[in-house]
């Protein structure tokens, strides 16, 4: 029973039945019992006759490593496993919390709630204080108001290098601990 040749797909990475170039190639069967080195058109007659594809799985071993498997199944189970990779991976971003030296207490506990959620959740917190005009004679307190929040935070963030002086802006960066 001859099974109908797929339509190539140029961005495929792997080569199956008669696409694969190699004379020779390492047969390995679904179930991982390893058939040993064939000839090219003998190992397509296996995997024909298990009604399945012979997919060239590692073609820069020498001899080319070719399994007898489902290729569909195979594909799918591959993109399953992308999947799962991307949504396990944790993206770190940076969230930003704007300041004014003489925020009062109410709003910084407010920003120190938020700023812990955003804490908890994995992101990176960067606390900046703007100072305009003649505000730049109190560049002390801004520090202090920074020192503090690094210091109410402490349970979970620690503070990522020092403290940054740009024009008229002080900033911190907090990572999660």
């Amino acid at each position: 029973m001859n099974k109908p040749v797929k339509p190539f797909n140029q961005t495929d990475k792997y080569q199956i039945n008669d696409r694969i170039r190699a004379e020779e190639v390492r047969v390995v069967m679904e179930d991982g019992e390893q058939v040993g080195i064939k000839p090219l058109t003998e190992a397509i007659k296996l995997a024909e006759d298990a009604n399945l594809d012979l997919v060239e799985v590692a073609p820069n071993a020498s001899p080319p490593v070719c399994r007898v498997i489902d290729y569909g199944k195979f594909k799918y189970e591959l993109q399953k496993k992308e999947s799962l990779a991307k949504k396990n991976r944790t993206e770190n971003s940076l969230k930003e919390v704007k300041l004014r030296y003489c925020t009062d207490t109410g709003d910084l506990n407010t920003k120190l709630r938020q700023a812990r959620k955003f804490l908890e959740s994995g992101s990176k917190v960067k606390f900046s204080i703007r100072f305009r005009g003649r505000e730049r004679a109190f560049m002390k307190l801004g520090r202090d108001k920074l020192d503090h929040i690094v210091e109410r935070l402490s349970d979970v963030a620690s503070q990522d290098g020092n403290s940054n002086y740009n024009g008229h802006q002080l900033s911190i960066i907090l990572e999660p601990s």
